[in-house]
């Protein structure tokens, strides 16, 4: 049976600059020490700080492609060059919305290339996705060993639409330390009934329940620690586990 869980916000870090360490800039904040199997969600848009994922649009210079999209997509060529540079296919380009797949493999709007809560805020500069947001996950366990000696999990988490739902939700895009997945394959149900296909995408689910705390605007939580994660059974995974293959993506 499930135990007590709680959803720590970490507040008051400064802007993120890049260079930063994350762990040691959001241990310096926690409000508590860190606990073995604590799991810490932590928002993309700091880790593409820390990481020097951006871009400065007058510097940018749009290619023939980009500016014959550009009046399409209804985004300024030079966004659109961004996100070309970080996409491998354009899936659809409709009345504003423009859906590709990143270089990392989501199905995501522009990239998940993004201008709000990046200063200056001005609009000129973008933060794109992490090149590895797997890679950046284990850099801040470790980062959390070496300064505590305490073994934790870690997500990175963005906000990506649904094909399906309006709205958007936190989803994981890199994962240490944690499972992807879970897998309910074989266990039964309250009336007896073996189940045959349920797999939980459990660290969307986690970074889903964070991004609560997280929100969208001027919250200033950009990192959650959870205590009491009742952790699925299996290896560590990776965000690549959550990803569809495209024979069997439905919506493409």
């Amino acid at each position: 049976m499930a135990g007590d869980m709680r959803l720590i916000p970490v507040t008051g870090l400064p802007a993120v600059q890049p260079g930063d360490d994350l762990a040691e800039l959001v241990l310096a904040h926690l409000s508590e020490p860190v606990h073995d199997g604590d799991v810490f969600v932590i928002a993309q848009k700091i880790v593409s700080r820390a990481e020097n994922r951006l871009r400065f649009l007058p510097d940018v210079q749009p290619s023939a492609r980009a500016l014959a999209l550009a009046p399409e997509a209804q985004k300024d060529a030079r966004l659109v060059e961004v996100i070309l540079a970080d996409s491998t296919e354009v899936l659809r380009l409709r009345q504003g919305v423009f859906i590709v797949e990143q270089r990392n493999g989501f199905v995501c709007a522009n990239a998940g290339v993004d201008r709000s809560n990046v200063p200056p805020g001005n609009g000129q500069m973008v933060a794109l996705l992490p090149v590895d947001a797997d890679a950046s996950a284990d850099r801040f366990v470790e980062g959390v060993l070496r300064h505590t000696q305490r073994t934790v999990g870690a997500i990175v988490n963005d906000s990506h639409g649904r094909a399906w739902r309006e709205g958007s939700v936190g989803v994981a895009i890199g994962v240490s330390g944690l499972p992807a997945l879970k897998d309910e394959r074989g266990r039964h149900d309250l009336y007896g009934y073996e189940l045959q296909t349920s797999i939980i995408g459990w660290a969307d689910e986690v970074a889903s329940a964070a991004s609560l705390l997280m929100g969208q605007s001027d919250q200033g939580v950009p990192v959650v620690l959870i205590r009491g994660l009742e952790r699925p059974a299996g290896p560590n995974g990776s965000f690549r586990d959550l990803l569809r293959p495209k024979q069997k993506d439905l919506f493409r």
